[in-house]
């Protein structure tokens, strides 16, 4: 699903980080050692054919690496 997000990510909150990440290894492999967390907030997306709608969203994130493999996990309202 291809989406665009619009605006900050709020409410958001950790997860897990580090030994507890299923994904830590793959994560490593691919972008590189650091301290990541799995995290989960809500913002605004906007979908392939235009709509805007609000999202709950989980992604990974490590410090000097960024927010990576950012999903829509569900819509709300």
């Amino acid at each position: 699903m291809y989406f665009e997000l619009v605006g900050e990510i709020t409410s958001a909150e950790v997860m897990a980080e580090g030994p507890r990440l299923r994904q830590l290894q793959r994560l490593e492999e691919v972008y590189g050692r650091g301290r990541w967390r799995k995290l989960k907030g809500i913002g605004w997306v906007r979908l392939a054919d235009g709509t805007v709608a609000r999202a709950e969203l989980h992604w990974y994130e490590a410090h000097g690496i960024g927010r990576r493999r950012l999903k829509v996990k569900r819509f709300l309202d």
